[in-house]
């Protein structure tokens, strides 16, 4: 299934940055990003709920947001790219 993520640090802080980093460091192990904090990540249920505990876990609930839209499957024809940056098959292999 295709999830895009989402999230909103509040980077005020040295915490807030290091919290940053981590998220976007996870979220690279898991997708594409395809904007500054939106990632697209090709997942199964498993990893989904695995990867969404450990997002959860690393924000500070009062003061970041963290938003997940699952696309499903089917997910070609619910995404639509116009602009500068190239888009991308999710469900193809993802090289590191």
């Amino acid at each position: 299934m295709l999830v895009v993520v989402a999230y909103d640090v509040n980077t005020e802080t040295a915490a807030g940055r290091t919290r940053l980093r981590k998220l976007a460091k996870q979220c690279v192990n898991y997708g594409q990003r395809v904007q500054n904090s939106v990632f697209e990540c090709s997942l199964d249920a498993a990893q989904y709920r695995l990867f969404k505990a450990r997002l959860c876990e690393m924000i500070d609930p009062e003061k970041d947001s963290l938003r997940f839209y699952n696309l499903g499957n089917n997910s070609r024809n619910k995404v639509e790219h116009y602009g500068a940056k190239n888009t991308y098959d999710a469900s193809g292999l993802l090289m590191l």
